[in-house]
């Protein structure tokens, strides 16, 4: 019996998974783009983070209708990459396609449709011109200077993927064409992977069809199948009216393995994510990841409070470290519970951070607010400069002696 993806060495599951897709039709360009992008910071000694943003897609069929997704818009992923431009670093921001991008993610999310922070400029002629509406003319100033500053700078490089397998695709070749940056070279993997796919060899060529079709009409399937289900894979419907849809998924192969030991620059930092909806199992997860991969930081965050707290698990002292926002602080979130806060702490009162009071400190108050409140990454992303910083130098120690 052949050995299954999960049974096999990391190298022979890379070589097997990716030997089942074709590359998708933007690498090259993609790789085009990012390869003089790192250049650049290369010769300029600036750090590089890979932040990658969004959910995956797992499609059912080969010419794809139809598709499993999860609930991420790339909120946490896009939000992230801002403050790390603030911390000084280059961000290649590889998103799920139409999910949040940095800076557009302010107004292309809003409450508010993006057409109401417009108006007609007052003029005599029939058309006048388009301006932002003074209530909104001082934050949006803000962002776009922000914004042209990234882009006029060559900053902030956007690439988009859509499916499992083009992201995995996307992740493997950046981590090579960063090699160049040694230690210079973070790796921020907030996109939501899907944890399951169906291999390109078992997938359904045309849509999955929900109802009977005439034997003469239905040319591409092969013999198969007795019941009313439909595996959704390369096999006969059955002849009935109405059928149950039952896929058949298999695990995707966990590549963090590969990236640190293999793919990423000698000396970088990986930094994953690990998200749970059950408060008793979110330390026991991430210390399990960061274990199991042997990378340098695990975030964890629950589904509820995610928003408002995570948690760093490291590989040395304290081992489990909680960043949060302060109650009085904390935007307002229809999924949030405030109930579950603090549920998850395995180790109480150990070093966690907290955000600067708005009375003890104005200026800090007003720095890193939206319109809801402190983003909790303004919290995160200074803590993980400083750990990046550390191995920098570290790194630096070692290659001088």
């Amino acid at each position: 019996m052949a050995a299954t993806l999960s049974e096999m060495s990391p190298a022979e599951a890379e070589s097997v998974y990716f030997n089942e897709y074709p590359p998708p039709k933007n690498l090259p360009n993609h790789e085009a783009l990012a390869r003089a992008f790192i250049d650049l910071h290369v010769e300029a000694n600036r750090r590089v983070v890979l932040v990658t943003s969004g959910g995956t897609t797992v499609p059912l069929e080969a010419q794809t209708v139809r598709f499993i997704d999860n609930f991420s818009a790339g909120t946490r992923g896009a939000t992230s990459a801002e403050y790390f431009l603030e911390q000084g670093y280059a961000v290649i921001f590889l998103h799920r396609q139409y999910s949040l991008l940095p800076y557009s993610r302010h107004y292309s999310h809003s409450t508010n449709c993006f057409l109401d922070f417009m108006d007609e400029a007052p003029s005599t002629s029939d058309q006048g011109r388009i301006v932002v509406r003074d209530e909104y003319q001082k934050e949006m100033r803000d962002v776009l200077r922000k914004y042209r500053y990234a882009k006029q700078n060559n900053l902030l490089l956007l690439l988009p993927f859509t499916t499992v397998a083009e992201y995995m695709f996307e992740l493997r070749s950046l981590a090579k064409l960063m090699r160049p940056l040694g230690a210079n070279a973070l790796f921020y993997l907030a996109a939501a992977v899907s944890d399951f796919f169906i291999p390109r060899s078992r997938m359904a060529e045309h849509k999955i069809q929900s109802m009977e079709v005439p034997a003469h009409l239905d040319k591409g399937s092969k013999a198969a199948g007795q019941d009313d289900i439909y595996t959704g894979e390369n096999e006969d419907q059955p002849q009935s009216q109405r059928k149950k849809l039952v896929i058949n998924l298999d695990p995707v192969p966990k590549f963090l393995h590969r990236l640190v030991d293999g793919w990423a620059p000698d000396g970088s930092m990986v930094v994953s994510f690990k998200l749970e909806t059950d408060p008793g199992l979110l330390v026991y997860k991430s210390r399990t990841a960061l274990q199991r991969y042997s990378h340098h930081l695990v975030i964890g965050n629950l589904l509820s409070t995610r928003k408002w707290e995570v948690v760093f698990i490291t590989p040395d002292a304290p081992y489990e470290r909680w960043i949060r926002v302060p109650k009085s602080r904390r935007s307002k979130s229809i999924s949030g519970v405030e109930d579950q806060v603090g549920l998850a702490e395995a180790q109480k009162l150990n070093g966690s951070v907290l955000a600067p009071d708005a009375e003890a400190d104005p200026v800090a108050a007003e720095h890193g607010t939206s319109r809801d409140g402190v983003e909790i990454e303004t919290l995160i992303i200074p803590e993980l400069v400083k750990m990046h910083t550390k191995m920098v130098e570290k790194k630096a120690q070692r290659d001088q002696q």
